[in-house]
């Protein structure tokens, strides 16, 4: 390895108008005095290198450089001990920064990708309430003409949640909205989304939903059971056609009961069944939390927000799907009118991570529920992980969760060194 990429770290850091110059010039990046977070294993004290397609071309460790070669024009950050991971990946989201899918504008989902990328979540799943029938189409096609566009995180589907949900378990979504197994509105809904709805979040129990299920499959949609007073059995009949992932896991569906396990005992009794956890230590309490990754294999644990339209947002009305929301001593959103009336969450995933590792779960687990785990649930094999070959869609964070890069496709979009 030649000297240059050292003195143009020396730039950098003397002289950023001339880094980030040269930065628009080249494609390769080498980070270096790296704690590397890779989605298996954490290795420490090494350096990572961008190839010019914008995938992760090696990792190593700092002892091994002077031995390497890199392109002249490859340039090099020295992250001061940093944490470097594979880009936090919010799999369930509503909305963020004032803007959602309830707008059901492209600009709303635009801005939830450039508000996203400031929190350090490369990808996401705008999800969308259950509503009116034409609400969600329309939701679904604003989705649609964003995609491509983004200029922070990328969008790489849609998530559902709903419409064939309980009514008796519906939660902040429309209870006008809330519809019995229809394949026919099922189709109208998977043609909206024109083959971009990756999951759906279905009540197991419902009559015929044994027939939607075995349609999901064809379309290669994750089906998630949530918003659901299933029993034991009615959880076990989903497992056995294909529904084997579960929605915000504790909110929103039957408890666990000793003479009926129902759908929280049961998805705790199997352990191949997947779920998602809202870790602001409102939704779920920390002690549950850990009891889940205690009796969980923690590949089928997923983190992500369920964030709502106001969070972080900085000036304006502050509105959940059209209900004026305020912040609770607690840290969620509430109804502004009636604060006993809890709307959902305002946690980012970065904060999620930070949490996690607050009480005591390792942090490379952490990672690994927030961006690994729904990468290979969601099949999305390109990302979740940093091994030669993935994409270079990667987070960067300092030692008080302090975001200080984030890479989509090998490209720098947030600067904080």
């Amino acid at each position: 390895m030649g000297q240059r990429p050292y003195c143009l770290t020396l730039i950098r850091l003397d002289f950023c108008i001339t880094w980030h110059y040269c930065l628009a010039m080249s494609d390769r990046i080498i980070f270096t005095n790296a704690t590397v977070i890779t989605g298996f294993a954490t290795i420490k004290d090494c350096g990572l290198f961008i190839d010019g397609d914008g995938k992760i071309g090696d990792i190593f460790y700092m002892s091994r450089m002077p031995q390497k070669s890199f392109p002249d024009d490859t340039m090099v950050i020295d992250v001061k001990g940093c944490t470097i991971t594979p880009g936090l990946f919010d799999s369930h989201i509503h909305g963020i920064g004032g803007a959602g899918t309830e707008d059901c504008k492209k600009e709303s989902i635009l801005k939830m990708s450039d508000r996203l990328a400031d929190y350090g979540v490369t990808d996401f799943l705008p999800t969308i309430y259950t509503d009116e029938f034409e609400q969600m189409k329309a939701a679904e096609t604003a989705i649609v003409e964003a995609m491509g566009h983004e200029k922070g995180a990328r969008i790489r589907g849609i998530n559902l949640e709903g419409p064939f949900i309980s009514p008796k378990r519906i939660g902040a979504q429309n209870p006008a909205g809330a519809q019995n197994v229809n394949l026919d509105l099922f189709h109208d809904l998977i043609k909206t989304g024109q083959g971009k709805v990756i999951c759906m979040t279905v009540a197991p129990e419902l009559k015929g939903m044994r027939d939607l299920a075995l349609e999901a499959t064809k379309e290669g949609i994750v089906l998630l059971a949530g918003h659901t007073d299933a029993t034991y059995e009615n959880i076990m009949e989903g497992i056995q056609c294909g529904i084997l992932h579960s929605t915000h896991f504790f909110n929103a569906m039957s408890r666990l009961h000793h003479r009926n396990p129902g759908t929280v005992g049961t998805i705790m009794i199997n352990q191949d069944m997947c779920c998602e956890i809202i870790a602001d230590g409102v939704h779920v309490h920390p002690e549950i939390v850990k009891l889940l990754v205690r009796e969980k294999p923690k590949e089928n644990i997923v983190l992500m927000t369920d964030s709502l339209r106001p969070t972080k947002q900085r000036s304006g009305t502050l509105l959940a799907n059209g209900v004026k929301a305020k912040l609770s001593p607690e840290g969620a959103w509430v109804s502004a009118e009636d604060p006993d009336l809890f709307l959902g969450s305002a946690l980012v995933l970065i904060k999620a991570v930070q949490n996690m590792a607050s009480w005591g779960i390792p942090l490379d687990t952490a990672i690994q529920m927030a961006s690994t785990n729904p990468a290979r649930i969601y099949h999305l094999n390109d990302i979740g992980s940093l091994i030669p070959g993935k994409n270079a869609n990667i987070t960067i964070f300092d030692s008080t969760f302090q975001i200080k890069g984030v890479l989509v496709n090998g490209e720098l979009i947030r600067d904080e060194f």
